[in-house]
């Protein structure tokens, strides 16, 4: 069941044991995958509400009472302003990630990744050449979120701008990569949060519902799993 307006969506599962869901709540930065998003994380079970990150304060999220934050793509830029020249492209997308991580599990997904990554100490910027509806082989750790995705794994990346690996601190894990040495993931030590710059609720990314009901499941990220940022490696 979907319900709609201005504000706010819900998605509930069509079936699942009674009794109260865990609340999903996704942030969306004005993308038009975001409602997929939704739509992927409601076939897992959970209840799911999305609220578009200019029509929210962190107060009123956090009487919510989300069990899961998401922090969706979208077509700004992390710490960039809007067109006013005061309300930046990413809303409250930045205050509620620092304000949730460490109470609930969050996931960042693609400007959400890069947000975090700034979070981290981290830069963003261009690719050079944008990336826009391409599948691309990613490698990975194996655990945590990737735990149950193959090596390498196949993925959607729809973007033009990235982190560079040598920008973050070397205590930041580098969970995921592609060929090119591309940051596509990222998890925080001894939190449940974690990111991806690549797409899981896209149809060309086959295992994406792994990775999300691995999310669900609260993985916490352990100090030093994965590769150390500024020292990721082609296999």
């Amino acid at each position: 069941m979907v319900a709609v307006n201005d504000d706010t969506a819900r998605f509930r599962a069509a079936s699942g044991p009674s009794g109260r869901r865990p609340l999903v709540v996704i942030i969306d930065n004005y993308d038009s995958f975001t409602y997929n998003l939704a739509q992927a994380f409601a076939r897992l079970g959970p209840e799911v509400e999305v609220h578009r990150n200019d029509r929210i304060s962190v107060r009123t999220l956090l009487r919510r009472g989300p069990d899961y934050l998401v922090v969706s793509p979208g077509p700004g830029r992390p710490g960039a302003s809007g067109r006013s020249g005061a309300i930046s492209d990413v809303g409250i997308s930045d205050d509620a990630m620092a304000t949730l991580r460490g109470r609930v599990p969050v996931l960042g997904v693609c400007l959400g990744h890069q947000i975090l990554a700034r979070q981290l100490g981290g830069r963003v910027v261009p690719t050079g050449v944008p990336v826009h509806g391409k599948r691309d082989r990613v490698f990975h750790d194996g655990d945590g979120i990737f735990a149950e995705l193959p090596q390498p794994c196949v993925v959607a990346r729809y973007h033009s701008l990235a982190v560079p690996p040598d920008s973050l601190p070397a205590a930041i894990p580098v969970c995921a990569w592609n060929g090119d040495g591309v940051v596509m993931g990222l998890g925080v030590p001894g939190e449940a949060t974690w990111s991806v710059q690549f797409h899981p609720e896209s149809y060309m990314t086959p295992e994406g519902d792994r990775l999300l009901a691995a999310f669900l499941d609260g993985v916490i990220c352990a100090p030093k799993r994965g590769r150390s940022a500024g020292s990721v490696t082609v296999p």
